[in-house]
């Protein structure tokens, strides 16, 4: 199947990361509590409102599909079925609490293990990057959609970065590849990849553990822009795992020419 009809799924899924999102930026103003998880994770109200939301629309109009979010008990059963969605209700959860803004609602919804829905919300800035598999990724601001694709630079590349996880090796790849980045930008959360999905950045390499909720929207809107989403040994990343830690890192590329050599 090369392309899907999700109407239903698309219109709902943009309404709710709507929702939530002001919900999120209600709360964003006020002067919120913070708890810690077990992993040491800062989760605020929003967290948790943007969750309710989100999963409890989308368990009532298709309550046959499974759900997959970080705030959310994980339901084994989820593996028996072939649709899943996978949330995110606060992605960057350290740049709310900075208040830099740099924060989004990222909900997908994958089919036997592929990615074919995504939906990334920025609340502050009224931007939603969406994409259905086959037909195109766009960018809705304030109402108004345009399809977006990523650059064809393959010189003078741009390299975004997380403002809250710069590894080592990370800044060695910087180092040895100085001669192809003409710069680098820092940002947070899933936007990292809308910026090469929309064409102002080009490359972005993590190499630490995400979970399947980072990355599942967001490698829908790359791919649906025509650009590479790839694990760091090449293979594809797969949704609605046994497993949801994504170990081995990631690539995001506008082309393949752009990718860098790993010791």
């Amino acid at each position: 199947m090369s392309g899907y009809e999700l109407k239903p799924e698309l219109d709902l899924a943009m309404s709710l990361a709507k929702g939530a999102g002001e919900e999120i930026l209600r709360i964003y103003e006020t002067d919120f509590k913070v708890e810690y998880k077990d992993d040491k994770s800062p989760l605020t109200e929003a967290d948790k409102k943007s969750n309710q939301i989100i999963v409890s629309a989308i368990s009532k109009n298709f309550p046959e599909h499974a759900v997959l979010s970080e705030e959310y008990d994980d339901d084994k059963s989820r593996l028996n079925n072939e649709w899943c969605w996978i949330i995110d209700p606060l992605d960057g959860t350290k740049e709310f609490l900075k208040k830099n803004g740099e924060f989004t609602v990222n909900i997908a919804l994958a089919h036997k293990g592929r990615v074919v829905l995504g939906i990334v919300y920025i609340p502050v800035k009224d931007e939603m990057f969406y994409a259905v598999k086959g037909q195109g990724a766009f960018l809705e601001k304030h109402g108004v959609s345009k399809k977006i694709t990523v650059s064809d630079r393959t010189s003078n590349l741009v390299l975004v970065k997380s403002r809250s996880h710069v590894s080592e090796k990370l800044q060695k790849l910087i180092d040895d590849n100085k001669g192809k980045i003409a710069k680098d930008v820092s940002s947070g959360s899933s936007i990292k990849g809308c910026l090469i999905a929309n064409g102002t950045a080009d490359i972005y390499y993590r190499f630490g553990l995400t979970m399947e909720w980072d990355t599942a929207a967001v490698q829908c809107v790359v791919e649906e822009a025509d650009g590479i989403f790839r694990q760091m040994d090449d293979s594809e990343m797969t949704y609605n795992r046994g497993n949801s830690l994504n170990e081995k890192g990631f690539y995001i590329l506008n082309k393949i020419e752009n990718k860098f050599s790993i010791d």
